[in-house]
């Protein structure tokens, strides 16, 4: 499988490439370069693009792959912006969010169902 990762060098996303890696599957890492930038270089089965999602996606125009997996979308209109640029290239797109997405996220028992923060600006 050909899987695109967005962000995939710190918290969660390096683990998941090193389990992608471990099934056999080909990853496309696309990332700022700020945090871990030679992580994966030296992997044969890594392709690592450098880059801001924020206004530097197109590089990843006109590729294709059967998942990607978002883990650094940090303001709804970026992961917009990924999921309508990517929508054509891909078979499926996943997003994985954080804790973070809670207005009290230190409240013990928290569930997918309990409200998220808002945004002061909802086109941030």
């Amino acid at each position: 499988m050909d899987i695109l990762i967005l962000g995939g060098t710190v918290f969660l996303g390096r683990h998941l490439v090193h389990a992608a890696l471990t099934r056999g599957h080909r990853i496309t890492l696309f990332h700022r370069g700020q945090h871990n930038a030679g992580l994966f270089a030296d992997e044969p089965m890594v392709d690592v693009l450098h880059g801001d999602r924020d206004g530097g996606l197109q590089i990843l125009r006109g590729r294709r792959w059967d998942a990607v997996i978002d883990t650094c979308g940090y303001v709804p209109r970026l992961v917009h912006d990924a999921a309508t640029l990517l929508a054509d290239q891909v078979a499926h797109y996943t997003f994985i969010s954080t804790i973070s997405v809670y207005p009290d996220p230190v409240r013990p028992g928290l569930t997918e169902t309990d409200p998220v923060g808002m945004l002061d600006d909802p086109t941030t």
